[in-house]
């Protein structure tokens, strides 16, 4: 069975990730989204409701799951049986950073490769702090993120969109 790891903060999920989950879920027979807990970063979200964010918008996808989860990402990974890690990439400055990072995973745990997804043009501008962003400001947000999601986001900023 090809277990895949999708890790990042998700904070909050955007419809690019949403876009690399449902691409990357057709290559595994089970895709875990890792929610990364990061102990020197202030999230918007707490992990709780970023697992329950993304579990919303993926509850249609049957070989997805979501974890919170602390540390290394290889650590991770190993726990639960991957052998993939994926990584979306928006743009070729992304590339350098992450061939990096999946050079530096593989030697840390060879039984791991990483496959990279490159973004839909469509989303390629995208990223959950440019929708942080725009939702501080009371900005539409409705293009970028799952219309699940919209107004938890402006809750958090104690606004709403002006339907």
């Amino acid at each position: 069975m090809k277990i895949g790891i999708y890790p990042g903060s998700f904070d909050p999920i955007t419809l690019g990730h949403l876009d690399v989950i449902r691409r990357s879920a057709k290559l595994m027979d089970e895709l875990i989204i890792g929610v990364l807990i990061n102990s020197t970063k202030v999230p918007l979200f707490s992990a709780e409701e970023r697992v329950k964010l993304i579990e919303m918008v993926v509850s249609d996808i049957p070989n997805v799951r979501v974890e919170a989860f602390k540390g290394l990402t290889v650590d991770f990974a190993k726990q639960r049986n991957a052998s993939v890690i994926v990584r979306g990439l928006r743009a070729v400055s992304d590339f350098e950073y992450e061939l990096q990072v999946a050079q530096i995973n593989h030697k840390l745990y060879p039984a791991i490769d990483t496959i990279f997804l490159t973004t839909s043009d469509a989303y390629s501008y995208l990223s959950s702090s440019i929708v942080k962003e725009i939702a501080s400001y009371n900005g539409d947000i409705t293009q970028l993120v799952p219309e699940a999601i919209v107004d938890y986001v402006y809750d958090k900023y104690k606004l709403r969109r002006n339907d």
